[in-house]
């Protein structure tokens, strides 16, 4: 399912501070370090350093830390809270809530499966690339991959139409000049939702505000008391409200043909000019078909087959071949879910459904899919049959081999229809 996003509201642009000639000197003589015009660098390299040599084991739902951790990372950070909480969650720390965000945003790290446990992973090959960037890359590559690329899902959030951007230049209209005084948790609460705290935690880290903390009350976590837009922030939140329609524009074709290319440098046509030194970009994922033969092991419940995949069959083909290896009677809807390497949610339905994309409408192939990566599908909408779909192995191209084939059986399937329907069969 794909996202709508909207324009900044005309109300909302008249408030937004504007690009001006201070600004642009401001933009002009700033220069990036590890430890300037904010903290971001320094704790992201911290996290960075916490999850080698072999990562580090995540909760199985949405995969955050898990509280045996909480502290010591929080310890190691530019800014350590007090939560005076019995039992800290993730997000009762909103730095390391938006670091991991970051994290997972930026497309270094990877959740994968060892048996029964799920492990937050640096991915090797993009580390690499990463180390070789000049700290302006680096942090401009992490503000975008934030601001323009999060989705609150990797938190466990609502499926939300907009982004981080769009967030925090709603909260920044409500700073004013002399700062924003914060004098109760009640008055707090309300930065849940705009920015959300992981977003205020982030605007600091990048340097664009300061914040005063304040006191923990026993079982009420962080507290802070005053917000301060510094001109840093101001200047690049000018900059990002002038191209905003630019930046957040979507293809006018867009429900037919997605885009699974992920390049960190929409930002970079328009701040190169103020940082020359902005030449490497990042990839993820550059959207190019893939031919290849694909095997996945299927799991449904107790049972699981190892299927090999051409990848030029299309998404209906493949829900044909994961059905037939089960036995089912494939008359019923379905639909694919695939989650990117930076968390964003792809939905693929029945072409009876008439929600597009549909299954018929891309190829295996197109979907930028790495080992370990899970495709999820279900079938038959009415009883939600859910096969999990990883992808072990990925194979050159076989001229030979132009359907699907079962590799190996485990397990009886489950009855479709239920034991007494099954008897009437």
């Amino acid at each position: 399912m794909m996202r709508r996003l909207f324009s900044v509201p005309n109300h909302l642009r008249e408030q937004l501070p504007t690009l001006t000639e201070d600004n642009k000197q401001i933009l002009q003589q700033q220069s990036i370090s590890q430890n300037f015009p904010g903290k971001i660098l320094r704790d992201f390299q911290t996290i960075l350093e916490f999850l080698q040599p072999d990562g580090v084991e995540v909760s199985s739902t949405y995969h955050q830390f898990s509280l045996k951790y909480l502290q010591q990372l929080n310890s190691r950070l530019s800014y350590p809270i007090e939560t005076n909480l019995k039992r800290p969650q993730q997000k009762s720390y909103p730095y390391i809530h938006g670091l991991y965000f970051v994290l997972r945003t930026s497309g270094l790290s990877q959740v994968i499966t060892q048996g029964k446990k799920t492990k937050l992973v640096l991915d090797e090959k993009r580390l690499k690339i990463w180390q070789g960037f000049n700290p302006t890359e680096k942090y401009f590559t992490l503000l975008e991959s934030w601001l323009l690329w999060g989705e609150g899902e990797l938190l466990g959030e609502s499926r939300d139409i907009y982004r981080p951007l769009f967030r925090c230049c709603q909260f920044w209209r409500e700073i004013p000049d002399e700062g924003l005084t914060v004098n109760s948790y009640q008055e707090q609460d309300k930065l849940v939702y705009y920015p959300g705290f992981h977003n205020l935690s982030l605007l600091h880290l990048f340097g664009f505000l300061d914040l005063t903390p304040g006191e923990p009350k026993p079982a009420k976590g962080w507290r802070i008391t005053t917000v301060k837009r510094c001109p840093w922030g101001d200047a690049i939140i000018g900059l990002l409200s002038e191209i905003y329609d630019e930046i957040e524009r979507q293809p006018e074709d867009e429900e037919i043909s997605l885009d699974f290319h992920i390049t960190f440098e929409k930002l970079k046509p328009y701040l190169q000019q103020y940082f020359p030194e902005w030449e490497q970009t990042l990839v993820i994922a550059n959207g190019e078909f893939k031919q290849a033969i694909y095997t996945f092991k299927v799991k449904l419940l107790d049972a699981w087959r190892r299927i090999a995949i051409p990848s030029d069959l299309n998404l209906d083909q493949v829900a044909a071949a994961v059905v037939e290896a089960f036995d089912f009677d494939f008359e019923h809807l379905y639909r694919f879910i695939y989650k990117d390497h930076i968390g964003r949610i792809f939905e693929f339905t029945h072409p009876f459904v008439d929600i597009p994309p549909n299954t018929n409408d891309f190829r295996l192939g197109e979907l930028p899919l790495e080992v370990r990566n899970h495709l999820q599908f279900t079938f038959d909408l009415l009883d939600e049959w859910e096969f999990d779909l990883q992808l072990e192995k990925i194979e050159p191209a076989n001229a030979k081999m132009k359907k699907p084939k079962i590799l190996e059986y485990h397990g009886e399937p489950p009855a479709q229809y239920g034991e007494e329907r099954e008897d009437e069969d």
